[in-house]
């Protein structure tokens, strides 16, 4: 598989995208930058769409994606994700007021987006692509998955404070060769961290433990304004296990 950090930041600003991964050029995990970061001749060939959850920096780019494809691909963006995430974006970003709602354009049998409502730790193929989804601790409902296709899996768990059941999973997959966590705040801001269901350097720390061993960590979900606090404590951690995401638009052949 090839991930590519299309966006990999917890946070807007020049030189730093939201949330949005891409493997194979075709299974997108999250819509944070997907149309900001992408040509849309690459956009139109997306298949399908991940969306952990309904946080604005994981989302936005569904309105943009689908105004720069409609009417370009012919069939809909599918989109994987479960109920309460599915019913927030059409309530409150596809609803006609914010944005149109691209579920029902140019028609309801051939709508530019099509949802398919997930069930937590149901695997479901799509693409060649075996996914399992999988909840964690953040608010919005989250999710997390495990990718797999051939002898290749990977952890992807996005926004995510302390969890565990995920972990507990991802133990069972013996081809396992990358895990894509979360880093958001430094550890002065503890607090907000655990109020957000976020990481700090400290409690990623512990994290790791829980975590399936020797399999490489990549850390995304910087916030722009902490961005080189954050490398500083996460070096301090001294695990040669952790990359940080801190460039854009990069990307890792497992």
């Amino acid at each position: 598989m090839m991930v590519r950090i299309v966006g990999g930041h917890g946070g807007v600003s020049p030189g730093f995208r939201a949330t949005s991964y891409l493997i194979d050029g075709e299974l997108l995990i999250d819509a944070g930058s997907v149309a900001s970061g992408l040509q849309i001749d690459e956009q139109v060939l997306i298949e399908n769409i991940l969306i952990s959850h309904s946080h604005l920096d994981h989302i936005s780019d569904l309105a943009f994606l689908s105004d720069n494809c409609f009417g370009l691909k012919g069939k809909p963006f599918e989109i994987h994700t479960h109920k309460p995430v599915r019913q927030a974006i059409k309530k409150h970003l596809l609803n006609d007021i914010i944005w149109p709602d691209f579920t029902t354009l140019p028609s309801k049998e051939n709508p530019t987006l099509r949802f398919h409502d997930l069930t937590d730790e149901t695997p479901f193929e799509v693409g060649g692509y075996t996914i399992l989804p999988v909840r964690v601790n953040h608010p919005g409902d989250a999710l997390g998955f495990i990718i797999e296709k051939g002898n290749t899996a990977i952890v992807f768990t996005q926004d995510t404070g302390p969890t565990e059941r995920i972990w507990q999973l991802a133990m069972g997959y013996e081809n396992l060769k990358a895990i894509f966590t979360e880093v958001s705040f430094p550890d002065k801001l503890q607090q907000v961290a655990l109020d957000s269901q976020h990481h700090t350097p400290s409690t990623l720390k512990k994290e790791i433990d829980k975590m399936p061993v020797d399999v490489p960590i990549f850390l995304g979900h910087l916030k722009p304004n902490y961005q080189s606090l954050l490398f500083q404590e996460i070096d301090n951690i001294g695990n040669n296990r952790i990359s940080l995401l801190g460039s854009d638009d990069t990307s890792y052949v497992f």
